[in-house]
């Protein structure tokens, strides 16, 4: 059941009560955890923090904690999946799904007793109940009176309606199925992201005047990390944007300046370059790591490094200046940077939304300046990269640790992850290029990363693997011939584990789909799987990435062409 008034129907109903959080391993879904962790801490509300990598996880870590538990609460995971059914809780257990995957399960959709669903109404196009849900009534026409007393005649003529009654509700039954099957293959078909999770909390957060600028920080990061990883197209990033700027404003306006402290977190609106951490890195490195512009100019190629060259030379910036580190550069050529670029991009068929985005930048003390993307990035590094002896749990909390501001050390240690987990995407690009690895299937493109390539444990991740996916494919559709590699998705595998002989494998939405964003992998994995029995593991909130083991690879691949032919 969606639940209209998160306060009341949410909030003051968990009040002293203990509370489990099941979290999913996103930067929108810890910065949804962290602005609900403020609000637990401001109102002593006991909880226990769990993470959950997927369904197993999510089914496990409930087992375990949810003795004594009254209400549990899931952000970004168990939208799409029948909760009830999954987890077979207790009648008193109550569900709070704050999840931005979509569609949601419509057991989920229609259960007004046990689950709650913290969404906008607004943005679920859900099958009406009696298309998904039928009452049938078995009951039997036939009189359970004495036949003794009626003729054989009436008998028989009575048998005969009944069966006539009974052929015709089996045949509506089957017509209704049939609908059923339809409606809800229409309903299922693309997977589709909502309102980030993080934005809803903080939005609770301002209804209930607990709202401050450290927790609209966390709402940014949020609708940021949708954004940066093609979750939600362009349209949808700028509407949340504006939200967030009105926020913005009455958090940050003040009479006088001088009276706030140095301290103080200042959080600013303005457009913002799309060159990944340019302000931490040096121009050159950051322009020939960043999506767009990499493409634009095909940096892996010596013609297209020469290209380059000649952009930087025609804005009047030295080689010297932009090899080296971006806060060592003359600051009158800093300062200057985006006018110069919007100056000159046009010539080398740069656009606005290739090199300008609407975005946030986070202040305190004199050197701490952030943008918000390049938090984000940090964020998803540090969450993604698992040290030796170390558990993805402990990921995540150092995840969860970076985004305090006073955490500067782990800051910088993350944007040196965040720099190497964007040059490994670089290499793999150029590797599946170079080596003519991305092919056509008809319907689809795939590329494999192979078995032993360097750096492989990287991409053994969603985040990643969902960006160096995207890399790939728009820098194929640069350097290809073929009109039609805009309208074609992409499939990617990349080895998962060689013990186990299994394989990551990920399926993207073409180019062309970009103001939608709309993926329809999930369904066609499935069926593919399910027509060959491959062994794959549907395990994942992001249903359009799953595990495969390796030897089932060409038989699953035959299954989706001819499927998606």
């Amino acid at each position: 059941m969606i639940i209209k008034d998160f306060r009341r129907e949410f909030y003051d109903v968990i009040q002293h009560q203990r509370v489990l959080v099941l979290v999913a391993f996103d930067v929108d879904a810890i910065c949804a955890c962290k602005i609900l962790q403020s609000l637990f801490q401001c109102d002593q509300i006991l909880y226990t923090i769990v993470p959950v990598s997927g369904r197993e996880e999510l089914e496990r870590a409930f087992i375990e904690n949810s003795e004594g538990i009254k209400h549990v609460i899931m952000i970004n995971c168990g939208a799409n999946i029948d909760i009830v059914e999954e987890l077979q809780p207790e009648e008193y257990i109550k569900f709070y799904i704050c999840d931005s995957h979509r569609p949601v399960d419509v057991h989920n959709v229609f259960n007004a007793v046990q689950i709650k669903l913290l969404m906008r109404s607004s943005e679920l196009s859900v099958p009406e109940y009696d298309e998904v849900f039928r009452d049938d009534d078995e009951e039997s026409d036939m009189d359970s009176g004495n036949d003794s007393d009626e003729s054989e005649t009436q008998s028989s003529r009575k048998r005969k309606k009944f069966d006539d009654a009974a052929i015709e509700r089996r045949m509506e039954k089957r017509k209704w199925e049939e609908n059923r099957n339809k409606v809800l293959f229409e309903y299922m078909q693309f997977s589709t992201y909502g309102t980030s999770s993080a934005l809803l909390m903080f939005e609770l957060a301002w209804k209930i005047s607990k709202d401050s600028n450290d927790l609209l920080w966390l709402a940014i990061i949020g609708v940021t990390d949708q954004y940066i990883h093609y979750k939600t197209p362009r349209e949808k990033y700028i509407e949340d944007v504006m939200a967030l700027q009105s926020h913005v404003s009455r958090l940050n306006h003040k009479d006088d300046e001088d009276i706030i402290s140095i301290n103080c977190l200042k959080i600013m609106y303005d457009d913002e370059l799309q060159l990944t951490m340019y302000r931490h890195w040096s121009l050159f490195d950051s322009i020939c790591h960043s999506i767009n512009m990499a493409c634009k100019f095909k940096i892996w190629t010596l013609k297209g490094q020469k290209r380059l060259h000649e952009f930087l030379a025609e804005m009047g910036l030295p080689l010297t200046q932009c090899k080296q580190k971006f806060a060592s550069m003359d600051s009158s050529l800093k300062t200057n940077i985006r006018t110069m670029i919007q100056e000159n991009m046009n010539k080398y068929g740069l656009v606005d939304e290739d090199v300008i985005l609407p975005s946030f930048f986070a202040q305190y003390g004199f050197k701490n300046k952030l943008c918000a993307t390049d938090v984000t990035c940090v964020t998803v590094a540090i969450l993604e990269h698992v040290e030796k002896g170390k558990t993805p749990t402990d990921s995540f909390l150092k995840a969860m640790d970076v985004l305090s501001r006073s955490n500067t050390a782990a800051m910088e240690k993350g944007l040196e992850l965040a720099k190497r987990q964007l040059q490994a995407i670089i290499t793999q690009v150029q590797t599946f290029l170079d080596m003519h690895q991305v092919i056509s299937a008809g319907p689809f493109l795939y590329a494999f990363m192979q078995e032993g390539a360097p750096d492989v444990k990287l991409f053994a991740h969603q985040q990643c693997v969902m960006r160096m996916a995207r890399f790939t494919l728009e820098a194929h559709c640069s350097v290809s011939r073929n009109k039609k590699a805009r309208n074609l998705p992409l499939v990617l595998g990349v080895p998962l584990d060689s013990e186990k002989g299994t394989i990551l494998v990920i399926g993207i939405p073409p180019l062309s789909m970009d103001d939608e964003r709309k993926n329809f992998f999930g369904k066609a994995f499935e069926q593919a799987a399910a027509s060959t029995n491959c062994r794959t593991f549907h395990d994942l909130f992001d249903t359009f990435i799953m595990e495969m083991k390796s030897e089932d690879r060409s038989k699953f691949f035959d299954a989706l062409i001819s499927l998606l032919n």
